[in-house]
């Protein structure tokens, strides 16, 4: 969608962008923000999962008993025995890696692994059904493809399917689906998928889907599957996910760029300025700018314009990623795609996957009840919210938020 002109004459001004830090108000908001942890700790992410027991709520002996636990976690990988049926050509392996088959792959094999393959980068989690993301942090782990190489795929390899532990009931299954060619090769300026087994420094914790689980970095969380037991090789090119006949988005599922509001008042005095604040969602597309409006929400808005592209829409200041971001983590060996070795700095920013917060200011609004919208626009001009404005390939809408001005 390109951007749209304006209609009328802004309710407010927070002039250019490089500006408005100058205000005193947006000088605390943004003193504010800065203070905010940048990653958020395993124990504060909020939580989307599945289970009946939840898997990490199980007695220490049944999880160790069921490979909960890293030294009896095994990861079979195989081909599956369904493609002759389905396809007629079946994915062949020459060293499928299973239990039964005495070769299941260990926690010991994929930490050997990781002594020369471990991979760090920032990946914010975000349910593609709900609105606020869930949490960002730093995964660890090791590309899918280095362990599926050790398989010694044959032929008629198109897909993968993967699922973690769903207390052996059919009925709780969770499995997702990607093609091979995302799991051996990553396009350009995309991230592995990787086994993680660490976030923030720490061992994945049975809450974040430890002791391994799926991390796919472009994607909608339910894509990162937890307490992961089981990846099958296939020939199969439809997509195999559990949320395939839920009419959700399957295939890719990318993370949208998005912005919403955070931390704003309910209400405020007329004449006196407000800082405007929020953080953006970046995803796939990347983000040029977060923008936002008010307007009276007496005044009705023309309803062939349902996205809003004619409002008169106004820029923010997007805060640099903090100095402080890592806390106590150590960050070394962060992926090169997202953090130059030599400086440690981020290679672009607000960075892809992640999150960044963002501020403007305004006065002078007279009293009365406004709604305030904001949204962002990613690096080809696109603005929220399309493309792909449908809530099953993720949330997208613009934000809003009510503010009364009182006299």
């Amino acid at each position: 969608m390109a951007l749209g002109a304006n209609m009328a004459p802004p309710l407010c001004d927070t002039g250019p962008a490089q500006e408005i830090a100058r205000d005193p108000v947006v000088k605390d908001a943004i003193a504010r923000l800065s203070e905010k942890a940048f990653l958020t700790p395993q124990g504060e992410f909020y939580n989307v999962e599945r289970g009946d027991p939840l898997p990490y709520k199980l007695p220490h002996e049944k999880r160790l008993e069921v490979g909960l636990e890293r030294e009896t976690w095994r990861l079979e990988i195989f081909a599956d025995p369904k493609d002759e049926e389905k396809t007629g050509k079946p994915c062949r392996l020459k060293n499928p890696m299973t239990v039964a088959g005495g070769n299941a792959f260990t926690f010991d094999d994929l930490m050997a692994l990781a002594q020369t393959k471990a991979v760090r980068y920032l990946k914010l989690v975000s349910c593609n059904n709900l609105s606020d993301p869930l949490g960002i942090g730093l995964w660890e782990g090791v590309p899918l493809r280095d362990v599926l190489w050790l398989t010694k795929p044959e032929e008629n390899y198109r897909s993968v399917y993967y699922d973690g532990y769903h207390n052996d009931d059919p009925e709780q299954l969770f499995q997702c689906w990607l093609p091979a060619n995302r799991v051996l090769e990553d396009p350009p300026g995309f991230l592995p998928v990787v086994l993680c087994y660490k976030i923030n420094g720490e061992w994945l914790n049975g809450e974040r889907g430890g002791p391994v689980r799926m991390v796919v970095p472009e994607a909608y969380g339910f894509k990162s599957v937890k307490w992961l037991q089981r990846v099958v090789v296939t020939n199969q090119y439809q997509a195999g996910d559990t949320y395939a006949l839920q009419n959700n988005d399957v295939n890719d599922s990318w993370l949208k760029t998005r912005a919403l509001f955070e931390d704003m008042p309910e209400k405020v005095n007329a004449r006196s300025p407000i800082a405007i604040t929020g953080q953006a969602q970046v995803g796939i597309g990347g983000l040029a700018k977060v923008q936002w409006w008010a307007q009276r929400n007496d005044q009705p808005w023309p309803v062939d314009d349902e996205h809003y592209a004619k409002a008169p829409w106004q820029d923010t200041e997007i805060l640099p990623l903090p100095d402080h971001w890592q806390g106590a983590v150590k960050t070394d060996g962060l992926h090169p795609l997202q953090f130059d070795a030599a400086t440690g700095q981020p290679r672009e920013w607000p960075m892809r996957y992640t999150r960044c917060r963002w501020v403007a200011s305004t006065q002078g609004l007279e009293p009365g009840e406004y709604d305030l919208r904001c949204r962002a626009i990613d690096l080809a001009g696109n603005a929220q919210p399309l493309p792909r404005p449908y809530r099953k390939s993720g949330r997208s809408e613009i934000d809003m938020v009510t503010l009364k001005v009182e006299a």
